[in-house]
């Protein structure tokens, strides 16, 4: 194509594939667009395995990654909460809500704990030392992009980015993100609509794209929030958007990561079928709907603050979405992932390859619908 960003990233195609699956970084990359590896859940030893693999795997084309790296830290030096402290500091009053849910659609409570205990690692990039771990490791690697997933990228990660030579990518969900972001001197801002998968802002995207492009100052903006086709790639470059960022369309794919009993959730699922909610991180982000959302949104107590929220969440639901895949009834009910509202358009299984080749196609033909819309 055409395009500044595609020649300064050294890509084929502005389609940009935020995935927590190598498998589908390595093949969107090496389909001409750009993978970047969601690696805001994966520990530091895993997370170089799965970096060797990806760039072993993409053939040369490039790849990015995403992190969160909060803008205010714990510093080097400052006393440091442990594992059990910050395991105690959860409220009584929301993990009996979880372990209600949890017992009221017969699954078990074991292991619960010990499953938080391991999630700890989560809370190594809010202090300086575990943030230059991870961000030794990324720029270890030859990524061509990094992107922050929640906040204006910190110092730490600016400098050791123009040091490397590798822009930035920050997403945003108002007009008021951008113009910080900008400030901070971001390369590239993501404007996620509320449609989006996972973490996104109240602003639809048809809203907030134009809104972001007109405080951008000339940064590259990406559409991002429910974007699943090449038609609506286009829509996002027609109102001044550079390319477009995407993640629940992975989701799908045959190498997408969910297990096959959410696949087939997604699947079966409408744009009505999912709910944006503080009740899995302590802030918004959208989801499929099911016992577990339902509950929390009507009867459950106030979300806790990050990362609290997500050590109620998250081993509990880890533990439904096993059992789920064995069939079990009750977890089938609280099952839930992260996807945006255009999974009603997500209907069929196919390769990332093949979702990158119809992008292009779609793109093609919406161009032409425009085109044809012109006297001759």
């Amino acid at each position: 194509m055409n395009s500044d960003l595609c020649r300064r990233l050294g890509i084929e195609f502005p389609l940009f594939a935020f995935s927590h699956c190598r498998d589908v970084v390595a093949a969107v990359s090496r389909a001409g667009g750009m993978g970047v590896f969601g690696a805001v859940l994966t520990p530091p030893d895993k997370l170089r395995a799965e970096l060797d693999w990806i760039d072993t795997h993409c053939g040369g084309k490039p790849y990015g990654v995403d992190l969160i790296v909060p803008t205010s830290m714990q510093k080097q030096g400052d006393p440091a909460l442990s594992g059990q402290d910050l395991l105690a500091a959860l409220p009584e009053t929301h993990k009996q809500f979880a372990n209600s849910l949890l017992n009221d659609h017969g699954v078990g409570l074991d292991g619960l704990d010990d499953a938080r205990l391991d999630m700890m690692h989560l809370s190594d990039n809010m202090n300086t030392t575990g943030a230059e771990a991870v961000l030794d490791i990324v720029f270890s690697y030859p990524i061509k992009l990094i992107a922050n997933a929640l906040g204006t990228p910190p110092p730490i990660m600016m400098e050791r980015a123009q040091a490397a030579g590798v822009p930035v990518a920050a997403l945003v969900g108002s007009k008021k993100h951008a113009e910080l972001q900008v400030a901070a001197g971001v390369d590239i801002l993501v404007a996620a609509g509320g449609e989006a998968g996972g973490h996104c802002g109240e602003v639809s995207t048809m809203v907030l794209v134009p809104e972001i492009v007109s405080v951008a100052n000339g940064t590259p903006v990406l559409a991002a929030g429910g974007i699943v086709n090449g038609a609506q790639m286009a829509a996002g470059i027609a109102m001044g958007a550079a390319g477009a960022w995407c993640g629940s369309v992975w989701l799908t794919t045959a190498e997408g990561e969910p297990p096959q009993q959410i696949k087939d959730k997604m699947l079966a699922a409408t744009s009505a079928d999912t709910v944006r909610s503080r009740s899995r991180t302590g802030k918004h982000s959208r989801q499929l709907k099911s016992a577990w959302t339902d509950a929390w949104e009507t009867d459950g107590p106030d979300p806790l603050a990050m990362p609290y929220q997500s050590l109620v969440s998250e081993p509990a639901l880890r533990k439904v979405e096993k059992l789920a895949q064995s069939g079990h009834e009750g977890a089938e009910k609280l099952s839930t992932y992260w996807v945006g509202q255009w999974v009603g358009l997500m209907n069929q299984v196919t390769s990332a390859t093949a979702v990158v080749q119809e992008f292009k196609q779609d793109y093609l033909a919406a161009i032409d619908r425009l085109n044809s819309t012109l006297e001759g």
